[in-house]
């Protein structure tokens, strides 16, 4: 029966083409202005690490007290150079990872232009405790951060450009004159948002080419690329050391804390490190501690630009108004047959009979809605940088799940708008029908 109901809801809508053609271009372009803005949302509000993102944490110190937050502003997202190597020194997690953004030259062999790169410096666990996945080597050994050694992790995109692509651990890498062993080179790698530099507004960046030692940035008088905060700050010495010892903020710190028990140790140990502050009067305040996982640190950063949510909202509504329009539609096109679904009730068709017929025929014009919606999406995502930023915008991307999707919600938005017409088409009294005809 469900092929037979199916030719009729075909000879249905090629009897009315203009209608047909209507109800296709409402739910085509509906589906795709939704499919559109939720590939972007979907893309800068993922989880970056999903199967680990909910034992990695960030710790935070309010340094500054509370005048700093007269404004109405927070406590700082990034912690002092004093504070950071407090916590690293103490070690209270199972792993554990300084990290700020550097920059430098390379400096290659003859014939070959000097170039910039940007990269982290950072301490070992870092690649362990985010999964970075390496096409040669690893990283480097505890010792080296110890030891503030000139070792170096570099990126594939490094690695082909200096290498040819060729396993180069073992080779140097000259930056800013100063040689670099290899040790290691990354995968592709470079999670969405990155999570662990969100503070420093580089969430959608491209990846870094390079990541080495926090200690030998540090000895090496590497100031950050990323945000400086110095409130309270003013006035003091000049020099490299005197800004490592102040209160300005500009380093991340992330820990890896597998339990819930491990969870709660650390929240002690650093209510009781902020204590100690306070008794020791670098504090005048009580209190100012706090640890996020990392999909609250996402949702405190405010990684999702606002401006991706306020899309997705409007497609969604002007989905609906495709929909209440599509229910218009449709209502008008089943009750023009009253007189026929008459004539079948009078026959001995039965009430599910004629939802079943009605609500193929409106699976049928969904189908024919989500293919051409399918070919707007693709439009759509080939053209968001129109809408985006080219940084965001490149993330869009068409993939079988969006198009699965697509499909999805064409059908299904279809179905249930005609749920109301094909209730009222199910009630037509054949009687009535019999006797107007």
């Amino acid at each position: 029966m469900t092929g037979y109901y199916f030719r009729l809801a075909l000879r249905s809508l090629r009897r009315n083409p203009l209608l047909t053609a209507l109800m296709v271009l409402a739910i085509g372009f509906g589906v795709a202005a939704s499919m559109t803005t939720y590939a972007v949302f979907r893309a800068v509000s993922g989880n970056p690490l999903p199967d680990k993102s909910a034992q990695l944490f960030v710790p935070q110190i309010d340094n500054w007290g509370p005048a700093s937050r007269k404004s109405g502003g927070d406590i700082p997202d990034s912690l002092s150079y004093t504070d950071a190597m407090a916590l690293m020194r103490a070690h209270q997690a199972k792993r554990q990872t300084a990290i700020y953004p550097v920059s430098y030259t390379v400096v290659p062999g003859a014939g070959s232009q000097p170039f910039t790169v940007n990269g982290y410096a950072t301490y070992t666990d870092f690649f362990p405790m985010f999964d970075v996945p390496f096409r040669y080597g690893n990283g480097w050994a505890s010792e080296h951060d110890t030891q503030r050694a000139n070792v170096i992790v570099i990126s594939s995109q490094l690695n082909q450009s200096l290498f040819g692509g060729t396993n180069s651990v073992g080779h140097t890498l000259n930056l800013d004159g100063h040689d670099y062993l290899v040790v290691g080179v990354t995968a592709d790698w470079n999670p969405q948002p990155r999570f662990y530099d969100v503070n420093n507004n580089r969430s959608f960046a491209d990846a870094p080419d390079f990541y080495l030692p926090f200690t030998r940035a540090v000895d090496m008088q590497s100031a950050t690329t990323g945000n400086n905060n110095c409130f309270g700050s003013t006035g003091r010495a000049p020099g490299w050391d005197s800004w490592l010892h102040s209160e300005c903020d500009w380093v991340s710190l992330w820990l890896e804390l597998p339990n819930a028990a491990a969870v709660t140790h650390y929240k002690s140990y650093l209510e009781g490190y902020v204590a100690e502050q306070t008794r020791g009067g670098r504090f005048r305040w009580t209190g100012g501690a706090q640890l996020f996982d990392l999909v609250g640190w996402l949702d405190h950063e405010q990684v999702v630009p606002p401006e991706t949510r306020v899309s997705m909202m409007v497609a969604l509504g002007f989905l609906l108004v495709c929909l209440v329009n599509t229910v218009g539609l449709l209502l008008a096109k089943f009750m023009r047959r009253a007189g026929e679904i008459g004539v079948r009730r009078a026959l001995g068709a039965s009430r599910r009979q004629i939802y079943v017929q009605f609500l193929i025929e409106a699976w049928a014009i969904g189908v024919a809605g989500g293919l051409l919606g399918l070919l707007l999406t693709g439009v759509g995502v080939f053209g968001i940088g129109l809408v985006f930023e080219p940084a965001i915008a490149r993330l869009a991307q068409v993939n079988l799940t969006l198009v699965g999707l697509t499909l999805l919600v064409s059908m299904a938005a279809t179905v249930v708008a005609a749920l109301y017409p094909t209730w009222r088409a199910a009630h037509v009294q054949p009687a009535w029908q019999l006797k107007s005809n």
